[in-house]
């Protein structure tokens, strides 16, 4: 015989049980649809709506954002892959800067703890670039850059800054540092926040420009400006003098 309390706990077991697995129904309903909610359109100028569930209010977003933006990441998307570039060495040290030496703007100090970036603009006649340097006694890191910008002047400029990070930044402090931290490590290669901005053509690093005069091309991805870094960032000590010659080839 099941006294009266033993009936009332054993209704309750029942009602909770039943309970669970009804919502483990809904969960498994609710699951596609809330991943459905994510997706996003596989070509630009579509659109993106998103319905919440406690307002209703409908979210219109573009389809040019990232998948990553909807989740809550809101980083940019990265540039595209750059194809690698030929690059070579002759060792004709003593010719080659006998011409540069006489020539205008082809010679220049990178000074220690700096970076000298020399902005070269695709040109509409050309179909790739090219460049040669070499440097006095020592070595010099240099690795190369593509920025995906319109181009509004075909004039190659040189722009120097105590770091990469600071090349489109006013300096806020104008305290002189004794002994300046590097940008970073040449020896493994450029940073990551020069890779996410820029199309990255070939990593900084530091090149024997002292024993052999080093050369390089690279075709023309697109319109925009190179940006060929020559970083003595790491030298606490040293400025390096440096020759380089620019062109482009059709």
């Amino acid at each position: 015989m099941v006294s009266p309390v033993s009936e009332d706990a054993t209704e309750d077991v029942r009602k909770a049980r039943g309970a669970l697995e009804a919502q483990a129904l809904v969960d498994q309903e609710l699951l596609p649809a809330e991943m459905a909610k994510y997706q996003v359109p596989q070509w630009p100028g579509d659109i993106v709506m998103i319905q919440s569930e406690h307002t209703g209010a409908v979210d219109i977003l573009s389809a040019d954002l990232e998948s990553a933006d909807l989740l809550g990441d809101h980083r940019k998307a990265s540039p595209p892959l750059m194809a690698p570039p030929c690059i070579w060495t002759f060792a004709k040290m003593k010719e080659f800067k006998s011409k540069l030496g006489k020539e205008k703007n082809s010679r220049l100090v990178v000074k220690r703890g700096e970076v000298v970036t020399i902005r070269v603009p695709t040109h509409p006649e050309g179909k790739r670039v090219c460049w040669e340097f070499a440097t006095d006694d020592y070595d010099i890191g240099f690795g190369v850059y593509f920025d995906w910008t319109p181009v509004t002047s075909t004039d190659i400029t040189v722009q120097v800054s105590e770091s990469s990070e600071d090349e489109d930044e006013d300096e806020e402090e104008e305290e002189e540092i004794e002994d300046p931290v590097p940008a970073g490590d040449v020896e493994r290669g450029s940073r990551s926040s020069l890779r996410g901005r820029y199309g990255e053509v070939m990593p900084v690093y530091r090149r024997d420009s002292h024993r052999d005069v080093q050369a390089g091309s690279h075709d023309y991805p697109g319109e925009g400006i190179y940006l060929l870094k020559f970083d003595n960032s790491y030298s606490l000590l040293r400025n390096k003098t440096l020759y380089f010659h620019v062109y482009y080839t059709s």
